[in-house]
């Protein structure tokens, strides 16, 4: 038995699907029955329960699953140790985040990682959805919010600042915004996470916490959509004071009801709980962490 025929078979337990496997480990799908079976074959015992619509361990084949599952994560540590001792780090990092941070700090901190570490390869996906680390083969995830029901460690960044503003011109337009009820009575531009059940906006501020009802005139799940809409005066808004530094530098956006601030996001670090990390994640890591929670209006 070799290594790439535990691959295959620890990657199809994993996508629960031999065509997935495949795509993953960019070989064919017959390529991969056929080490799942040469792997049956070695040990003499059925490892996969297969149906038409996905594929399941046995008993047998869920011990020998979570046996070869660190094994195999073991040996890629120790051998990327061996080549970090050497001086490099290399290796490819598959990372998810959400499209509003990941498009600017987060995708940042890649490309200066990369510019220190050369022989790294980044597969950087970025998305406004849940993601399961393991089944999508990713080795580290950024999120609003503690990963639930996972088998993942979890390591806090901090929280992330939201804002209210409006462009000058909207102002200008349409008059000074001065108290909180004012606010309520203006059509809202806002991300689709932002807002509560019932329109709600939960604001805090001199010494208070209340649920604002507001009046959404657009809702988004794109950052690019809900800034540029702000900067064209569509109405005031909250959002991610990061992702606005420039708008607010530049005057394009302005601050309104500063004593206040939206509920703030709690921002967290996850990847797959295994005792053998790969050099090239821990580094990382180790890279990311201190620049994220270096970024004005994450604290």
């Amino acid at each position: 038995m070799d290594l790439k025929t535990l691959r295959a078979f620890v990657r199809t337990v994993e996508r629960g699907s031999l065509t997935a496997a495949a795509s993953d480990l960019a070989i064919s799908q017959p390529a991969v029955t056929k080490h799942v079976r040469k792997l049956e074959t070695y040990v003499n015992a059925r490892l996969l329960e297969r149906t038409s619509r996905s594929v399941r361990p046995t008993a047998s084949g869920l011990a020998l699953y979570e046996a070869g599952r660190d094994a195999l994560a073991q040996l890629d540590a120790a051998l990327e140790g061996v080549r970090r001792e050497m001086g490099e780090i290399e290796g490819t990092l598959r990372l998810f985040a959400p499209s509003c941070v990941g498009a600017r700090q987060f995708h940042r901190s890649v490309l200066a990682f990369q510019h220190d570490h050369p022989k790294v390869s980044v597969d950087l996906v970025l998305d406004n959805r849940e993601v399961d680390l393991v089944f999508e083969n990713f080795d580290l995830a950024l999120r609003y919010g503690r990963p639930a029901g996972q088998d993942t460690i979890v390591r806090r960044i901090g929280v992330v600042r939201r804002i209210l503003v409006a462009a000058p011109d909207y102002l200008a337009r349409e008059g000074a915004i001065e108290t909180l009820a004012d606010l309520a009575t203006r059509p809202l531009v806002a991300t689709t996470s932002i807002l509560k059940s019932g329109d709600v906006l939960q604001i805090s501020g001199d010494g208070k916490s209340v649920d604002l009802p507001v009046c959404p005139s657009l809702r988004t799940n794109n950052a690019d959509v809900l800034v540029n809409s702000l900067v064209a005066g569509r109405g005031p808004g909250p959002v991610q004071s990061i992702l606005v530094e420039a708008e607010l530098k530049s005057g394009a956006l302005v601050r309104i009801l500063p004593d206040y601030e939206v509920e703030p996001a709690d921002l967290f670090l996850a990847y797959p709980s295994s005792r053998y990390m790969r050099p090239v994640v821990r580094a990382f890591i180790d890279h990311l962490v201190p620049n994220l929670q270096a970024v004005e209006g994450i604290a």
